[in-house]
């Protein structure tokens, strides 16, 4: 048997994709590829970095055997199973305890957070309402186009002092909150961050650990009443219109899309559901959506100012969108959402979706669409 081979059914038996092979290696897919076809030699040193991975030597790869090494594996994965819980474990005992001192002492630290839009308003934002409602004093650190949504039910910021971060997402897609900034960037989070560690009698909650932040924070939050909503209606609306709001988040890809389904024409979809509304006003980022022309009733939004997009949102009796952060506005907007997706699905993450939703509201649950067809009858018979 081939090294490449054995390499591969390592990976395999640890479940790991070809993909975290090559962030683990810092090597291309092509790269990887080519070690496991056999299409290559592969270098000791090499082997030696694969061996890490697996936590074998190169000998133990070399002189594979398949029974000896199925065991060494087993055995380690049940040394990282418990690992993992003892991990989560020791993580939720330190939210207690610091949760007990932020409320005790009243001033924290919490940052940087740097991640998507959905992270945010499931995560974060309730959070730190939570803390605002408790007289918490917060300095945080966080993307400056996010500030909309660190606000009260009378507009008031609910951040004692705010470390801003610049827009970053044209040069870096966001993804959680582990996105690695740009050097300028990373810096104003350095600074922050050597700021809060000097306090040392203020607590920090540094959520620019991905484990801490992905495997512990959020889901913690859930175990208690540590999640508050504002109503950002009274901020930001006026009264609502017969408007509509069609975030056209654009896929990575022309195929099939997982999270997406394949690409949709939003453009299309605009003038389908027009007879409908006195309004569609178009919205997201400018890095992650399409940009359609205003037509007549049809209004371009397509921008990094969420104060703009909260505005249409509030003022608006529904927002379509495709699976993305920007449903939970729905929840601070009072605003119903409908979920489209461009297949039959299933819809990747969305338990997940609906699982933290339900702590930020459950005022209007979310409904779906699966095609052009099913958008246009939901608008059809939608009511006011």
């Amino acid at each position: 048997m081939r090294i490449g081979q054995k390499i591969k059914i390592l990976r395999e038996k640890r479940n790991l994709t070809s993909e975290n092979m090559c962030e683990q290696l810092a090597i291309t897919a092509k790269e990887y590829a080519e070690i496991e076809s056999g299409d290559m030699d592969i270098p000791y040193a090499r082997l030696e970095q694969i061996g890490r991975v697996f936590n074998l030597s190169p000998e133990d790869i070399m002189t594979f055997n398949v029974k000896k090494i199925t065991k060494l594996v087993e055995i380690d994965l049940i040394k990282i199973r418990l690992k993992w819980h003892v991990n989560i474990f020791i993580g939720n005992v330190k939210s207690y305890s610091k949760l007990y001192l932020t409320l005790l002492t009243k001033p924290c630290y919490y940052g940087p957070f740097k991640g998507e839009i959905g992270h945010l308003l499931s995560h974060s934002v309730p959070f730190l309402s939570y803390l605002h409602s408790k007289g918490v004093k917060i300095h945080y650190c966080g993307m400056e186009i996010f500030k909309p949504f660190l606000v009260d039910e009378k507009g008031n910021l609910i951040v004692t002092t705010y470390y801003p971060l610049r827009d970053f997402f044209g040069e870096v897609p966001p993804r959680s909150n582990k996105a690695i900034p740009p050097a300028d960037v990373q810096q104003e989070i350095e600074k922050f961050k050597q700021e809060a560690k000097k306090k040392i009698f203020i607590p920090f909650w540094n959520i620019d650990n991905d484990f801490f932040w992905f495997s512990v924070h959020r889901k913690w939050l859930l175990k208690g009443p540590y999640m508050k909503t504002y109503n950002l209606e009274k901020v930001y609306g006026n009264k609502k219109e017969k408007s509509v709001v069609l975030c056209t988040r654009k896929t990575k890809t022309t195929d099939f899309d997982a999270n997406l389904g394949t690409p949709w024409n939003y453009k299309e979809i605009a003038q389908a559901i027009k007879p409908y509304f006195t309004k569609i006003y178009l919205v997201g980022h400018p890095s992650m959506s399409d940009e359609i022309e205003a037509d007549g009733s049809i209004e371009s939004c397509i921008t990094n100012d969420n104060k703009i997009i909260l505005e249409k949102c509030a003022r608006s009796q529904l927002i379509i969108t495709p699976r993305s952060g920007i449903n939970f506005i729905g929840e601070y907007t009072n605003t119903k959402v409908l979920i489209i997706f461009n297949g039959k699905g299933p819809i990747k993450d969305m338990d997940t979706t609906l699982l933290f939703r339900k702590h930020v509201g459950n005022k209007y649950p979310l409904e779906f669409a699966y095609s052009t067809e099913e958008i246009v009858n939901y608008a059809k018979n939608f009511t006011f």
